[in-house]
């Protein structure tokens, strides 16, 4: 999809050459700034009820008089500001994207103009709109036209616009990436799959990348990882993708991502309801590629390693069991009180193999624990971090993003909870707080490096109707790295 702005006033916007118009306007502002055949119709439609001026009303016309797009959608924002908007852009997306509009001109009525955070987000929205799953769904239907969105705009702000479209469009397709790799099946997108990928990412945005086999991973003695993979045929990979954007002597910011393509708890074994949606336990791998992609695409001025361990957690004759012990690449034993943590013991390692990087901060990202689901539900990512200032950049870059975080305690009280009577420590506690010691157990591999745990486990996904991948936290890590090589 192409993103471009164009200078036409409001004055003008019944003019616009274009399949269909989108016209956005906070709930505040005057409706009588637009041309009189605009005007005209909005009037019209709020007198015979067919629209309000309030937030989160949107209607379509078809061969409005006096308009030269044949569609028009008009849709309100309860305010100017981007996460109203946001929401608006993607109603007026949702009214428009069938129906065969190639080309779409949208016109953001707000006090002062449309902002860069405006254009981000529509951008961002266009592309989720039209993104469509059919991999392993030959039935579904065709997918939408639309190829060009212009922002219309005064001539002055065409610049600063067009580079947030183009930052918008590249979280965009970052995010759509994560999305696809998430609902992939658990029998296609297989650790192997995401090797490929990765491999295929770095052909096309210049990533150097390298996978780790299994006799590698031995060889290192990643032990905690490799005790996760005991259960599956599927032979576990460890990739490192890189981005060198910067000079070599940058020290890198290292993304971690669990990679878990299909997880059934191994031995401690899930219940069958909803088992299918741990498909998506690789959602932070999936996000740690969509935003190398979006970094990459954007030619940023930073140096990122992407760290991505891959493996099933499956139940066997070989599989790891509750009580069994194990050595990780630190040196630290865990007694393994449940399989059904396996996240955490795949990540402690690549905590570890981050140290050979000397990385300016390292952030990992991962669908953790549903202990995080029942005290955040599905708005926010749980942020847990020792380092004040790496949170509140985590949290500003994700407010900024419209993917919002929330920090969490990592209070030294809650490592009591992981004593063994057996190894160096336990990688589970009491059920309560879970989501905190589980954090607390990645914090015991991450001392020598600013390290901050994004649990995904509420936002990677959506359940229901409208199962699958959201792509999120993509948008918030492409925010906070840019701000870094800022």
């Amino acid at each position: 999809m192409d993103f471009h702005t164009l200078s036409l006033p409001p004055s003008s916007w019944s003019r616009t050459d274009a399949d269909a118009l989108l016209v956005v306007l906070a709930a505040d502002t005057d409706p009588g700034l637009l041309d009189k055949p605009l005007a005209t119709l909005w009037r019209d439609l709020c007198a015979t009820g067919e629209v309000e001026p309030k937030g989160g009303k949107s209607v379509l016309v078809h061969q409005p008089a006096k308009v030269l797009a044949p569609r028009v959608a008009f849709c309100v924002a309860a305010n100017g500001s981007a996460k109203a908007m946001a929401k608006a852009f993607t109603a007026g997306l949702g009214l428009l994207k069938a129906g065969g509009s190639k080309t779409l001109n949208v016109g953001v009525l707000v006090t002062g103009g449309p902002t860069a955070a405006h254009a981000e987000a529509l951008a961002v929205a266009a592309l989720d709109a039209v993104y469509l799953y059919r991999h392993t769904k030959p039935s579904a239907p065709a997918a939408p036209a639309l190829g060009t969105v212009r922002l219309l705009c005064a001539a002055a702000d065409q610049a600063a616009l067009a580079a947030a479209l183009a930052r918008g469009a590249a979280i965009g397709q970052g995010v759509t990436l994560a999305r696809e790799c998430a609902n992939r099946p658990g029998n296609h997108c297989t650790p192997s799959f995401l090797a490929e990928e990765a491999r295929r990412l770095g052909k096309s945005h210049g990533l150097k990348v390298q996978v780790l086999e299994r006799k590698e991973l031995e060889k290192l003695g990643m032990g905690s990882f490799l005790a996760v993979a005991r259960g599956s045929v599927e032979p576990p990979k460890f990739i490192v993708a890189q981005w060198q954007g910067a000079s070599k002597k940058q020290a890198p910011i290292v993304l971690v991502g669990k990679g878990v393509t299909f997880d059934t708890g191994g031995i401690s074994l899930k219940p069958a309801a909803e088992m299918d949606e741990m498909k998506f336990d690789m959602g932070g791998a999936a996000s740690v590629l969509g935003t190398l992609r979006a970094l990459a695409q954007l030619k940023a001025k930073v140096n990122v390693v992407g760290l991505i361990a891959a493996t099933e957690n499956m139940p066997g004759g070989r599989a790891v069991k509750p009580g069994d012990v194990v050595t990780s690449l630190s040196g630290q034993t865990i007694e393994i009180l449940n399989t059904d943590a396996e996240g955490r013991l795949i990540l402690c390692d690549a905590l570890t193999y981050a140290e050979r990087f000397k990385p300016a901060a390292v952030i990992d990202i991962a669908t953790l624990t549903g202990a995080c689901v029942i005290a955040l539900g599905h708005q926010r990512s749980g942020l847990f971090s020792p380092d004040d200032a790496l949170a509140e950049e985590l949290q500003r870059a994700g407010d900024t993003a419209l993917d919002p975080c929330w920090r969490m305690p990592v209070d030294e009280e809650y490592d009591e909870a992981l004593k063994s009577s057996f190894a160096d420590m336990a990688n589970v506690g009491p059920r309560a707080g879970g989501s905190i010691t589980a954090a607390m157990f990645l914090k015991r591999f991450a001392g020598k490096y600013p390290w901050a745990h994004l649990d995904i486990a509420g936002t990677a996904w959506k359940s229901g109707a409208a199962k699958g991948g959201t792509g999120r936290p993509v948008p918030l890590l492409t925010h906070f790295i840019l701000g870094r090589a800022a």
